[in-house]
């Protein structure tokens, strides 16, 4: 963490003050604090930090976001109850993102949220990271959640969150939600996208400290006080596009223990509400969730030749039009249209991981020209032009 950007000042040992641990990856001036994640090196500095901690602090960073806003916050405040009071137990943190829309508006509407608009936006800060962090600095809870404007959370989800990472000894805990989609381009696309990252990020290697490999979704991202301080907070992720990954490899780096998995039973989100941003969110992440989404790209590529052209030789083939009609054209054509059967039955299994409905994952084969294009699209916007854009802002890559 960057002192610079901590918000408030005041002396150390102030009412509300105390000296406050934060990491940075810089050797000069560092000391070593024990934790309950074991000892620590960092930087300290002066930050407002609660007397009193509660249990929770939900945050929700939001910029034009008035279409979908409400359901979640309603979703939300809905989970306050006599032994989880809302205001009491635990807050709940919307932070205005220089929206020009209702959005400030629309979470004002809600009792016991809380309204606070994000800090400027200075050079080296995505919006996102940006906003967080001005609510993360003023957090009270014990454990901090970060979630998106477009997610939807089921009865008693906060709760059973935090016993869920407790259980598991786990310092951050990640949902990957339910995706809602509408729309042809959405149905046939989003398995396709999803299947991937299945298969690129497995839940249990994540969650499995012995392995490297690690994953988050910024959508639910609940980490522990102390874990998020240890991690170095969202000052340390600042300029990363895709800040909830990086976040995912400090935790494993700093051993304060990950946990990811799918959780329908937790939380939904429909991330698109239109093919528009669903392109322009995919051109901003893919590249950055696949190491290598050219070849990627081709690899579908491939699978495109495969599910359309392999009917159409056999089609072919059985109507003669390469030979007199023949028992050896006529099995060549048998063949082919058992490869085809084999392809499908390979294809659909793999985008079966995706935890998408039988429909979608059926028709997801229209969706891969759009992917290729997309893969391309994203490959070439980081590693060609090094821009990429996202709710009206240019972040270099």
């Amino acid at each position: 963490m960057e002192s610079g950007k901590t918000g408030d000042s005041g002396s150390a040992g102030s009412a509300g003050w105390k000296p406050v641990l934060g990491l940075s990856d810089e050797p000069s001036g560092q000391v070593a604090i024990p934790g309950r994640w074991g000892w620590t090196v960092g930087t300290v500095f002066d930050q407002p930090e609660p007397v009193e901690l509660i249990e929770l602090t939900v945050i929700v960073p939001a910029r034009n976001e008035e279409d979908c806003l409400g359901a979640c916050l309603q979703s939300l405040v809905s989970q306050s109850d006599d032994i989880f009071e809302l205001g009491k137990d635990w807050e709940l943190v919307v932070v205005d993102d220089h929206s020009t829309d209702r959005t400030a508006e629309i979470a004002r509407g809600f009792a016991g949220v809380t309204v606070i608009e994000a800090d400027k936006l200075e050079k080296g800060w995505t919006g996102k990271s940006n906003a967080i962090w001005t609510a993360a600095r003023k957090a009270r809870g014990k454990w901090l959640l970060f979630t998106d404007a477009d997610t939807i959370h089921e009865q008693g989800n906060l709760n059973r969150a935090i016993h869920e990472a407790e259980r598991h000894n786990a310092g951050m805990l990640s949902y990957s939600p339910r995706q809602i989609v509408r729309g042809l381009a959405q149905r046939s696309l989003m398995p396709l996208v999803f299947s991937e990252l299945g298969l690129a990020y497995p839940p249990a290697k994540v969650s499995d400290p012995n392995q490297r490999i690690a994953a988050a979704n910024g959508q639910f991202l609940l980490v522990e006080r102390e874990a998020y301080r240890r991690i170095g907070g969202h000052a340390t992720v600042a300029e990363n596009v895709l800040e909830d990954v990086e976040l995912a490899f400090l935790a494993k780096r700093r051993r304060v223990g990950l946990r990811f998995r799918y959780a329908d039973d937790a939380v939904a989100t429909r991330m698109y509400r239109s093919t528009k941003a669903m392109v322009e969110g995919w051109t901003k992440n893919l590249a950055l969730l696949f190491a290598n989404s050219l070849m990627l790209a081709v690899w579908r590529g491939l699978d495109i030749l495969l599910l359309v052209g392999l009917p159409v030789l056999a089609v072919a083939l059985w109507n003669g039009h390469f030979a007199l009609q023949s028992l050896e054209w006529l099995g060549a054509g048998w063949v082919l249209a058992l490869l085809w059967l084999r392809t499908v039955g390979r294809f659909y299994s793999r985008v079966a991981k995706s935890n998408f409905p039988f429909v979608d994952c059926a028709i997801s084969p229209l969706g891969l020209p759009l992917f290729v294009v997309l893969l391309y699209r994203s490959w070439f916007r980081h590693r060609i032009l090094k821009r990429v854009s996202w709710k009206g802002r240019d972040y270099s890559s």
